[in-house]
């Protein structure tokens, strides 16, 4: 996948924004609110381009296991959060999947009424 269809696929999702907490270099994807919950990374000095996605833990043991550009989330959960590295390997279907999970995955731990909110935008 492309940035910039990364980028538009991400930002596409109901309710996200971005932010830079960290540096001028890791472009985060937030969800519900000022105070919002990270679903995705982008380190943009990376080349290849790297993301971190949330997954469930599971699953995330078996991407890797399928995948050697799923790896551990750098500077993460390494049980929740997988990088994933975009050097062409993994086709953008499976990309897109990962990144609908792990925004799944957040608007789950988010209060009913957001919840509701981005269920209901999202479909």
């Amino acid at each position: 996948m492309k940035e910039s269809q990364l980028r538009n696929y991400l930002e596409a999702k109901p309710g996200a924004y971005v932010d830079y907490p960290f540096d001028e270099h890791t472009r985060v994807y937030k969800l519900g609110g000022k105070k919002g919950k990270m679903f995705a990374l982008i380190s943009e000095n990376e080349d290849p381009l790297r993301i971190n996605l949330k997954c469930d833990p599971a699953d995330a043991l078996a991407l890797r296991a399928e995948h050697t550009a799923i790896i551990p989330g750098y500077h993460m959960n390494k049980k929740l959060w997988n990088t994933v590295i975009l050097d062409g390997s993994l086709p953008d279907s499976l990309v897109a999947e990962m990144i609908d999970q792990s925004y799944a995955l957040i608007v789950s731990s988010l209060p009913l009424k957001l919840r509701e909110k981005y269920r209901s935008e999202s479909q």
